[in-house]
């Protein structure tokens, strides 16, 4: 049976984590919430870490915990790997001997990633001579995570690998971690409490505040429910997947097409026909009720009012389908009556700007 079930519960002092996950079994699977909000300690319960008594974990059909058959796979028995906030590399080994270390305990037979595809996936082939402590943070990092895959796991679990790197660092990794989820089957549960990490790279997310998971789902649906905290505030919106339509040589520009329409950004170095995830953000989008050609803004899509929530007493909150593809809108509680917007009216929605997320 594919994907990935628990049900774990766990008392740690005054905080009580009582989870129920059910997520796909492929591809990037966000844990996201407040700090304290639990996604630590139900990702060292699926470890194997910590014991949830009473606890359920089956992963792809493989039963890890289950404490009704008095089933509790120790975590050297389970198939997974871990990347921690801190790389933790053995110092006194090179970068070559940090990455055999797991890799030379998994029999020839059950290695499912290749040492030659570990470093080309990182990027990392010209590191392999260096000790750990001639690498960056970023470097070091991304010898963690392919020291993870070298150990062929069924599971990916990562607990925030970027919370200790500086902007840089962060911009120099997440590249890398698209080409995982692009390049690998591995299934990943990521924990973070950053938006634009997870709108980057996560397919699924699971919602999490005080212990519990309170709502899960894929990516696009999640971050437009309006009746979620991730739907409000000032860093609320959607993130969209694009394919390159066409470059516009004379303009420096290139028209991102999905099914909603398209949208045109600065000129990008890629083909057409390659996939580009965008976030457009609530405040970068307006609403005229008819088509204007008179303003300087390029990217207009034909929507659908679906739902309005008032956010304080000056703004409210619209979601919008523009053709199957969810959108938010923020704008003044005056604008949303003077031009008497009600669910199901047609509309325009006017995109100031987007975020490409690569």
């Amino acid at each position: 049976m594919s994907g990935i079930s628990a049900r774990l519960g766990l008392a740690l002092g005054d905080f009580r984590l009582d989870a129920a996950l059910d997520v796909p079994g492929r591809g990037v699977t966000a844990l996201f919430g407040h700090s304290g909000s639990g996604k630590t300690s139900l990702l060292r319960c699926i470890a194997g870490l910590e014991r949830a008594p009473g606890g359920y974990l089956a992963v792809n059909g493989e039963i890890w915990q289950d404490d009704r058959q008095g089933i509790f796979q120790p975590i050297h028995r389970r198939p997974l790997g871990y990347v921690f906030q801190e790389a933790s590399l053995f110092s006194h080994l090179s970068v070559r001997r940090n990455l055999e270390y797991g890799w030379k305990r998994i029999p020839k037979a059950g290695r499912q990633v290749g040492f030659d595809q570990a470093a080309e996936l990182l990027g990392i082939g010209q590191l392999l001579d260096r000790s750990p402590a001639r690498l960056s943070g970023g470097e070091r990092q991304r010898v963690a995570i392919a020291r993870a895959l070298l150990t062929s796991p069924r599971l990916l679990l990562m607990d925030e690998p970027l919370a200790a790197l500086d902007l840089a660092s962060k911009g120099e990794i997440l590249p890398y971690l698209e080409r995982l989820h692009d390049d690998l089957s591995i299934p990943i549960l990521y924990v973070s409490h950053s938006p634009d990490e997870v709108a980057r790279l996560a397919d699924f997310m699971v919602l999490m505040e005080k212990g519990k998971t309170i709502a899960s789902g894929p990516i696009h649906e999640m971050l437009t429910r309006l009746d979620l905290p991730l739907a409000h505030g000032d860093e609320a919106g959607v993130v969209v997947d694009t394919v390159i339509g066409e470059h516009d040589q004379a303009f420096h520009l290139s028209r991102l097409d999905f099914s909603g329409g398209s949208i045109s950004v600065a000129q990008q170095p890629y083909a057409l026909g390659h996939a580009m995830r965008l976030r457009i953000h609530a405040r970068d989008v307006s609403l005229a009720l008819e088509r204007h050609g008179d303003s300087s803004i390029l990217n207009i899509l034909p929507a659908r009012v679906v739902e309005i929530v008032e956010e304080n007493p000056a703004q409210v909150m619209l979601r919008l389908d523009a053709g199957g593809i969810p959108l938010l809108a923020r704008i003044t509680r005056k604008s949303c009556a003077l031009l008497e917007l009600q669910p199901g009216m047609a509309v325009f929605a006017q995109v100031k700007s987007v975020a490409l997320l690569g």
